[in-house]
This record gives structure tokens, sequence and C-alpha cells, in this order.
């Protein structure tokens, strides 16, 4: 974990597990189920459990599979929300949201290139991993808990109707799983 990294950790508080279970609650009330949020909730709860995965892979390329799992769903879904999401933020609730969101998600890719070239089976690879998981729950708190019930509350439905389309095609372009997309390259490094 870097200096700056520590700062921001003392500096801001992470979620509790109640807190995080809580704002994902009310996001999903919020959600019409197939709408962009809907969309995002789904991506966020294969993030937690391709964490959970990649965390409790046994060999080395058990870990390394699954960390490239996650990292295909984290890329598909960060690009997504960038090109679509984001935007809205600053429509919805703030420009200082919007930019605070683009660097957290820049790091996450940062930290999940730097991953790639760490040893899986050592104890600085599971610590990286770990830092990114608590940035990437807390990022993600942050959306369910604020950020994206403003968007739901500000922007027009007409325009949440297009970021639905728009947010699904996105994702489609860079996940090469289950959404049936097939344009993300091979390693993160190439996207970082």
């Amino acid at each position: 974990m870097s200096l700056l990294d520590k700062i921001a950790a003392a500096v801001t508080p992470m979620a509790s597990q109640e807190d995080r279970a809580e704002a994902r609650r009310k996001a999903e009330q919020l959600s019409q189920g197939d709408d962009w949020l809907g969309q995002i909730l789904d991506h966020h709860r294969q993030i937690e459990s391709a964490f959970g995965q990649a965390l409790n892979a046994a060999g080395a390329g058990e870990r390394r599979a699954a960390a490239t799992e996650l990292g295909g769903i984290l890329m598909a879904h960060a690009n997504a929300e960038e090109a679509v999401i984001y935007p809205s933020l600053v429509e919805g609730s703030s420009k200082a949201r919007a930019t605070m969101a683009y660097e957290e998600q820049a790091a996450a890719k940062i930290n999940m290139a730097i991953l790639e070239n760490l040893d899986p089976m050592s104890q600085e690879w599971r610590d990286k991993l770990e830092h990114i998981q608590g940035a990437v729950l807390q990022h993600v708190y942050q959306e369910e808990s604020s950020w994206f019930p403003d968007v739901i509350q500000n922007v027009p439905l007409e325009k949440q109707q297009a970021m639905t389309k728009r947010y699904a095609e996105e994702f489609g372009r860079y996940d090469r799983g289950s959404s049936g997309g097939g344009n993300q390259p091979a390693h993160l490094s190439e996207i970082a």
C-alpha cells in the first residue's frame, strides 16, 4: 500500500459491512431490475464474487486465472460506467463526485496491471489484491449509497432509459464473458 493510500485510508473511514448491505438494499429498491442501475448492481455482485474466487484460489495458475476473470469484469464494468454513467453524475449531483469516481477507477486499473506482474503465490500479490478489493468495495459503497441515487433522482427518465441501453453496449464492448462482448484485450496492462 502506498503512502498516499495509507493517508487516504486514515482520513476516509471504510464503510462497514452493515453500511454496504444497507446501501445495496436501498439501491436495489431504486432499480427497475434491468435498467442501468440494475445492470450495475449485478456487476457489483459479480465483482465481489470474483474477488472471493481470486483470494481463495489455491495454486499459481488458479490465482492467475481468477485474477484475469476478475480483471475482465472489473474493466468492462469500469469502462461502461466511465463512458455512460459518470457524465451523468455531473448532471445528477456534482463534478467533484464524477472526478473522484474516475480517479478511483483509474487507480484500480493501475493496481490490477501491477498485480499481473507479481508472483501469484507471494504475500505481496495477496496484499495487493486485498488492497484493490478494499478500494473497490468502498467505491461501490459510494456509488450505491449516494452517487447513483442522486442520478436516479436528478436525471430525466428519458435520459436514464438511453443510459440503460448505452451502458449495456459499453459493457458488452469490453466483456468477453457471458454478456457476449469480445473485444477485451488479452492483458489488463493493455488497457491501463
